[in-house]
This record gives C-alpha cells, structure tokens and sequence, in this order.
C-alpha cells in the first residue's frame, strides 16, 4: 500500500464513519474496543462514589453538628450536676447543723422537763404538807361530823405500847402515819373510842389507801381499835377502788365515803 492508497484510505473513512466502526473492530483488540464503555461505566461509578462520599461528608458533619451539640449539652448538664451536688452538700450540711441544733433543744427541753418535774414534785410535796397542816389544825372541822370527843394524838405519845407490839420497822411505819385521831362514832354511840389512822394528800391515790389500811392493822395488832381513812382534795379511780375493796374512808373536800363500811369492816 502506498502512501496514496493510504491517503485514499482515510479520505474514504471521513467520508464513511460508519466504515470506521467496522475497521476498529477489525483492527483493534475486543478488549480496547470496550474500553470506553468501561470508561464510561468507571466514570458514572465515580460519579456515584463522589455522590455517596458526598452524601457521605454531609452526613458526618451533621453528626459532628450534633456531637457539638451532644458535648455542649453534656457540659451543661455536668455543671448543672456540679450546682446540684453543691447544693445537696450545702443542705446536708444545714440539715446537720438543724439536726444538732434539734438534739440541743431536745436536751434544753428535757432538762426543762425534768427541772419542771422537780419544781412540781416540790410543789406537791410542799401542798401534801401544807394540806398535812391543815387536816391537823383543822381536825374537827372535818372529822367533827364523824367522831365525838374528838382529839388528834401524836403517834410518839404511843411509843411504849406501839414498841411493845411491834417490830422496828412496823414501830417506824407508824410513826410516819400523816394523822392520828381518837374519837368515838357520832351516831354509833354503842361503838367504843376508835382510833383513825389518816393519809392525807392533795390527790389520793391506791398507795394512800394502802398505806392507810397497813399502818390501822399495825395499830390494831399493837392493841388501839384503829380504822384506815385517806383523805384529800382528789382522788384516783384507783384510789376509790382500793378503798371500796378494802374498807377504807376516803375523805374528799369534807365530802365522807365508805365511812359506815370501814366502821363495820374494822370494829
């Protein structure tokens, strides 16, 4: 072929392309004759891998956008955690100082308490006395209605008898006794001279009437026909079931009871 030929060649080929494609096919290898369809199908991939990277980079930043926010947020709320744990030792602290604030009240009142009882069992022994005084100045007044000739006697003018009777213990029992009266039952008049052992306090209780009704049986055991009474401005239910029981006269404010059930129960 000569370079006319050659020249004749490509002339025919520009004028023909469709002549071109078969002489590629001809001429070239299968392999470069795909070629720019693989070019062609590896650039649409890497448009679609830019696209996805894209996608890609897009999304990391609006997941680096809310791990800012994420991080921002958790910074808050570990210093709002800070205030609240501050807040909480501030009041444990507070709640401490009030707690031991309260157990110093409490001891205040306590002692209070117990300086109160004090003062009110000095003022109950103080009124036990004076009201002690007062049945024995005023003997007649209220046991006049119940006892003619009547007279209180102290215990110790019954010594000899009382220690003759009597062991020590039971000889000082008596002795403590509130108030001793003689007299003869005003509208008995066939009973003898009794003698009534007294226990006198502001508010009569079941020890008053027990006290009463031990040291009448040590008068009695010492020979002195004695009858237990309790006297007072109140008394207990316990006290008024006590006397009932055991026959003891409970005075209360001159008002008399179980005076006739002692006199029967003790003659």
């Amino acid at each position: 072929m000569t370079v006319e030929d050659f020249n004749d060649l490509v002339r025919l080929l520009e004028e023909h392309p469709e002549w071109r494609a078969e002489l590629r096919r001809l001429v070239l290898p299968d392999e470069l004759l795909t070629l720019p369809q693989v070019v062609r199908e590896l650039a649409e991939a890497q448009v679609r891998t830019e696209t996805r990277l894209q996608a890609l980079i897009e999304r990391q930043d609006r997941v680096e956008e809310r791990l800012g926010r994420l991080e921002t947020t958790v910074d808050a709320l570990v210093q709002s955690q800070q205030r609240t744990q501050e807040m909480v030792d501030a009041l444990v602290q507070s709640q401490q100082r009030t707690q031991d604030q309260l157990h110093s009240l409490t001891d205040r009142v306590d002692a209070l308490v117990q300086s109160q009882q004090r003062i009110q069992d000095t003022l109950g022994g103080m009124k036990g006395r004076l009201l002690e005084l007062t049945y024995h100045e005023k003997a007649g007044a209220y046991f006049g209605p119940l006892l003619r000739r009547l007279r209180v006697v102290d215990p110790h003018t019954l010594e000899d008898t009382l220690e003759a009777g009597l062991m020590a213990g039971e000889f000082r029992d008596v002795l403590r006794l509130d108030l001793l009266i003689s007299g003869r039952p005003r509208h008995q008049p066939d009973v003898p001279e009794i003698w009534l052992a007294v226990e006198v306090s502001s508010v009569v209780d079941q020890g008053d009437v027990d006290r009463a009704a031990r040291r009448a049986s040590l008068l009695r055991r010492a020979g002195y026909r004695a009858v237990p009474a309790a006297a007072g401005e109140q008394k207990t239910l316990g006290a008024e079931e006590a006397a009932r029981s055991q026959n003891v006269a409970l005075v209360q404010d001159g008002q008399v009871t179980f005076w006739d059930e002692a006199l029967i129960a003790w003659k």
